[in-house]
């Protein structure tokens, strides 16, 4: 299922989503950077500024060209992409979104609590992957925490939906607690199956790690006035 729009009835102000947008602008200007690099050189930039689990549990040597210390991956891994649909699939998701928590947040917040999620993400992935040597990048995982924020604030709200049922393709308004708990359960389940796999792919165990740092932390970044007028909202029209 492919997100088109999230049901913004509920926000709390209409401001721009300047923190929103400027994440997106950081990703898309590293990824460009990325493509205009030659094979050897685009190799070394990803392997350098990667997140290897392995690093950080001393089980493997530190690629050449890792940054000293070699823990400012945790960050910078949240911006680097592999491709194409790796970076439009995420933005997408991010700007879809992040938007509505971010006005929940507050720019300065939700920056914070992106980060973290990030953060946690990439906990995930280290616990569960402690030899791994393959280079984990992505903000899939930052933004699996932003989703949980969203279905944690606006539960009642709906998606509008692409849905590709096998040759066509079906708009639809979903609940958000279907769509992004449909999304949560496919990335628990494939990340039990990934245990087993080394060999690399989709870091599914970051996409739960950042989830659950989300669902954790939302309350502790939200606004308190930001929160009482929508749960006033939510009460006026009850």
């Amino acid at each position: 299922m492919i997100p088109l729009h999230a049901d913004d009835t509920d926000d709390p102000t209409n401001a721009l989503p300047v923190a929103t947008i400027g994440i997106i602008v950081v990703n898309v200007l590293v990824f460009l950077y990325e493509f205009s690099l030659s094979d050897p050189a685009f190799n070394t930039f990803v392997n350098a500024w990667s997140l290897v689990p392995c690093e950080f549990t001393s089980q493997c040597p530190v690629y050449p060209g890792t940054p000293n210390p070699f823990w400012l991956t945790l960050f910078s891994s949240m911006f680097l992409h592999a491709g194409w649909d790796h970076i439009l699939g995420n933005m997408l998701f991010l700007g879809v979104f992040g938007m509505h928590v971010e006005r929940a947040m507050g720019p300065v917040r939700f920056v914070a609590f992106y980060l973290v999620c990030g953060m946690g993400a990439n906990a995930a992935e280290i616990l569960t992957s402690t030899g791994s040597n393959v280079p984990g990048l992505g903000a899939s995982g930052a933004i699996s925490g932003v989703l949980a924020a969203y279905l944690v604030l606006y539960p009642g709200s709906r998606i509008r939906t692409l849905i590709p049922l096998v040759f066509i393709y079906r708009i639809a308004d979903v609940p958000a607690w279907v769509f992004i708990g449909l999304w949560f359960l496919l990335q628990l389940f494939e990340s039990v199956i990934s245990l087993s796999d080394t060999s690399g792919g989709v870091a599914y165990s970051a996409h739960v790690g950042g989830f659950l740092t989300g669902l954790l932390l939302v309350r502790l970044f939200t606004q308190p006035i930001k929160l009482g007028r929508m749960q006033a909202y939510h009460q006026g029209s009850a």
